[in-house]
């Protein structure tokens, strides 16, 4: 670790590069637990999009609970990516997913962040390994791949790249658990990382379904909202397989039910995205979405997720 490097509890000044959907959802949470923000992007109206986007979060980041010292006004918009660096003691980059575009941004960063500040990658598919690889001191970069939005799913999943040294993993885990994140720290890389491997797997059986015409949009969409969906926020799919099998657990499960993963019932191999399937899927949203626009429906699912975060928070004090 440099000996600049300062202790996660103590940061109090963050810099978030790249401010789309992802980057500005970095920039809600961390003005919502009391960090002084500097954000930066190249594209020219990137400022007027972050504050909406930030006047929007504040309502259900104001109704979770805001920590000491919260406030929008704690946003610094940066002329250019040096300036939003210069004084952070951790750095979020949010860059479109674009390996030559990764590579160079974070090249910039590195360069340009005082010695020894961690810099986080909220990337989804790519390996540190592969991002890191232009770095002058690629031991303090790592993968922080959050879900959306940021300001209100706890996830966050932690992992560095071959060049990365172990204390920026560590450092990186306490500080995101610090701001209130639920960290997973993995133990290798693996494209996807583990959530979205897992949403993925999913995203591509509604695909194949939609394709050949044996489900529409919508009984997929309430196959889970209205099924396995309702379980998996406090269990998760392999506590939800452990119930299942009874006073016998995991392994009676498995006894009982392994044959069935022969089965045909999943097809891992992704569809042709031909314009026939594009257009079932983009009018099957829209029929699901019943008029509502895109800001109404982002309003009701964040006012949906802070009533399942209260509710589980509720059952698991009982249950410790």
């Amino acid at each position: 670790m440099d000996e600049n490097t300062p202790s996660p509890a103590a940061v109090r000044r963050v810099a978030c590069i790249g401010t789309g959907v992802i980057g500005g959802g970095w920039v809600a949470h961390f003005l919502a637990r009391g960090f002084r923000v500097s954000a930066w992007d190249p594209a020219p109206d990137f400022e007027a999009r972050l504050r909406r986007l930030v006047e929007a979060a504040w309502p259900a980041l104001t109704e979770l609970g805001l920590a000491d010292g919260a406030s929008r006004e704690n946003l610094v918009v940066a002329e250019t990516l040096e300036q939003a660096v210069a004084e952070a003691e951790f750095v979020q980059e949010s860059a479109p997913e674009d390996l030559a575009v990764k590579r160079d941004l974070l090249a910039r960063i590195d360069a340009a962040t005082p010695p020894g500040v961690v810099v986080s990658s909220s990337t989804s598919g790519y390996g540190m390994t592969e991002m890191q690889v232009d770095c002058a001191t690629p031991q303090r970069l790592v993968v922080g791949h959050p879900f959306n939005p940021p300001y209100l799913i706890p996830l966050v999943e932690i992992v560095g790249g071959e060049r990365t040294e172990r204390w920026a993993v560590e450092w990186a885990a306490e500080f995101f658990a610090a701001t209130g994140k639920s960290v997973i720290v993995l133990d290798r890389e693996v494209p996807g990382f583990t959530a979205n491997r897992l949403q993925e797997a999913m995203w591509r059986e509604a695909l194949h379904m939609v394709a050949n015409g044996e489900a529409t949009v919508a009984q997929i969409d309430a196959s889970i909202t209205e099924g396995p969906g309702l379980r998996w926020p406090l269990l998760g799919p392999c506590l939800t397989f452990h119930l299942a099998g009874g006073e016998g657990g995991m392994a009676h499960m498995l006894d009982h039910f392994g044959p069935s993963l022969k089965s045909p019932w999943t097809r891992l191999e992704a569809p042709e995205l031909t314009d026939e399937l594009r257009e079932a899927m983009v009018n099957g949203c829209e029929e699901a979405a019943g008029g509502a626009s895109i800001a109404e429906l982002v309003a009701a699912r964040d006012r949906a997720l802070i009533a399942v975060l209260r509710a589980i928070k509720d059952v698991r004090r009982d249950l410790l």
